[in-house]
């Protein structure tokens, strides 16, 4: 790793395809989903080798705040940092290289990730992370980690490695949106890799390239350099990606293998947690007989499944969900169909 590096968490969003458990207050990177402890601490704890607490920062929703620093009392109170409305992850990233600039400097790399992903190999993991950010100090470069596909997936951006320049290390020809499923599996047939959503780049670099390539941001950014509340107001959100990766040239991709799962339905705590001969995963006061590939979720009371395969059943915050785990996906048109009353806000 580059000499003092900083990491950058975030932490925003709620997490509805986990509802009934997810709510507002506690969304799905502060639930123990993959292990016993929130999915953010999670994080943090994979991080914490590479890049100690002090040097992190984590934005997230400003109703979120106070639980995060609840939660994670090792980290610094002013590195957790308040995104007062939703602006997008251009907003979120440039603010923080802004963060990092000031208290330490532009040359200073940051690795930047999501809260609320399982990782099954955490060395290589790390071992990734590394890579790219020795690869943004040396190229002066924005540095995506793509994902080697297991399987085509048309839920995932793409990333079309281009040109070669050292090692693994490719130019990015394109990045495409969500394919559908025949341009899913063309792109891995051809060697695509998947968007992950981690970067790495020194703070001048990412600032440089939001003023010149994202005017959504860099307005606002020029007008409001040391305010993120008037900053964040001020911007048009948009995605990183859309904002400034697919725009700039600047734009590098290292290959990672580390078994990488965004949890993004009940269903992929099949695939995230233990589970038992069955292959059912369990978690609270649960008894299964005669299961089988059962996600079963139980706050408080007990749950007992006889003779069922596939579902997904989830006891919490008063409400009981039944489905299976094929329509699992679809939990926000489900929510969309509810009364608030049943739903929540």
């Amino acid at each position: 790793m580059p000499m003092e590096p900083w990491s950058v968490v975030l932490a925003g969003g709620i997490g509805s395809r986990f509802w009934p458990l997810s709510t507002p207050e506690r969304p799905k990177q502060l639930l123990p989903l993959v292990t016993d402890q929130p999915m953010l601490l999670d994080t943090l704890d994979r991080l914490a080798p590479l890049v100690p607490p002090e040097r992190t920062l984590v934005l997230t929703n400003a109703s979120l705040v106070e639980s995060i620093r609840r939660i994670a009392p090792g980290l610094p109170r002013a590195n957790v940092i308040s995104e007062p409305r939703p602006a997008g992850t251009a907003a979120a990233l440039t603010w923080a290289a802004q963060e990092v600039s000031r208290r330490s400097s532009r040359e200073t790399v940051i690795v930047s990730v999501h809260a609320d992903w399982a990782i099954g190999d955490v060395a290589a993991f790390r071992a990734a992370l590394a890579a790219a950010a020795t690869a943004a100090q040396a190229h002066h470069a924005l540095v995506t980690v793509g994902l080697v596909p297991t399987h085509p997936d048309s839920s995932l951006g793409h990333i079309v490695p281009g040109d070669a320049v050292e090692g693994d290390l490719r130019r990015v020809a394109r990045f495409v949106e969500k394919p559908d499923k025949d341009r899913a599996v063309r792109l891995t047939q051809e060697g695509a890799l998947w968007n992950s959503g981690i970067f790495a780049w020194r703070a001048g670099d990412i600032l440089e390239e939001v003023s010149a390539r994202c005017p959504e941001v860099a307005s606002a950014l020029e007008a409001h350099p040391a305010d993120p509340d008037a900053f964040f107001a001020a911007v048009t959100p948009v995605a990183i990606d859309v904002g400034v990766l697919e725009r700039s040239e600047r734009v590098l991709v290292l290959p990672g293998s580390f078994g990488w799962n965004d949890v993004g339905t009940w269903s992929a705590l099949r695939a995230v947690r233990k589970h038992d001969a069955d292959g059912n995963v369990p978690a609270g006061l649960v008894y299964l007989r005669d299961s089988r590939g059962m996600v079963v979720y139980s706050d408080g009371p007990a749950v007992v499944c006889y003779g069922v395969e596939d579902l997904v059943v989830v006891v919490a915050n008063g409400t009981t969900l039944v489905t299976t785990v094929e329509r699992a996906p679809d939990m926000k048109s489900l929510l969309a169909s509810l009364p608030e009353s049943v739903r929540g806000p």
